[in-house]
C-alpha cells in the first residue's frame, strides 16, 4: 500500500499505521552502503523521504560502529509507529557505546555526538545476542492542514481539503 493510503486510512480509523523493516548485514565494506540505500528506499516507500538524509546519517553511524566492533552479523530494524521513526542496530558485542570527548586532532569519536544531536533520543541495551543501539525521531507531518473525509453509502469516497471559508 502506498504512503498516501496508509496515512489516509490511519486518519480515518484513528489508529496509527505501523511499518517495520529488518535487514541483516555481513561485515563487508559494501554492507554499509547497502544499509544506507535500503534505508533511503524504505523511507521513500513509507512517505518519509523528507527525513531520509538524517536517518541515513544515523543508520550509517550505528551500522558502521557495529561493523567495527563485532565479528558477527549486524541487524538493522527501521520502524514507524505512533509518530516516531525508530532505528535499531543489533550486533554480537555486549559492550554498550558511550559518548566520548574527541580532541581537535582525533579522527574518531564524534559519531555518537551526531546521533545525540540529531535524534530526539537514543540509547542501548544488552540483549541475549549482544546489544542493540537505537535512535528515535519524530515523524514530520506531511499536510499542514488536516484532511476531512466524507463517506456515505450511496456516494464514492471523497477527500476534501479543510480550508476555511
Amino acid at each position: 500500500m502506498n504512503a498516501f493510503w496508509d496515512r489516509f486510512l490511519s486518519a480515518m480509523s484513528g489508529y496509527p499505521v505501523s511499518h517495520t523493516a529488518t535487514w541483516q548485514f555481513s561485515r563487508k565494506p559494501a554492507s554499509l552502503r547497502k544499509a544506507r540505500r535500503l534505508t533511503r528506499q524504505k523511507l521513500a516507500g513509507w512517505g518519509f523521504e523528507d527525513q531520509s538524509d538524517v536517518v541515513e546519517l544515523l543508520v550509517s553511524e550505528l551500522v558502521g560502529n557495529a561493523m567495527e566492533h563485532t565479528d558477527g552479523t549486524v541487524r538493522l530494524i527501521l520502524s514507524v509507529e505512533d509518530g516516531l521513526l525508530r532505528g535499531e542496530v543489533e550486533d554480537e558485542d555486549p559492550a554498550l557505546p558511550h559518548l566520548c570527548e574527541a580532541t581537535l586532532d582525533d579522527e574518531r569519536g564524534r559519531g555518537l555526538h551526531l546521533v545525540d544531536m540529531l535524534s530526539c533520543c537514543w540509547g542501548g541495551a544488552r540483549t541475549s545476542r549482544g546489544k542493540v543501539v537505537w535512535f528515535e525521531l519524530p515523524t514530520l507531518t506531511q499536510p499542514e492542514e488536516p484532511l476531512a473525509a466524507v463517506v456515505t453509502p450511496s456516494t464514492p469516497l471523497a477527500v476534501l481539503s479543510a480550508e476555511p471559508g
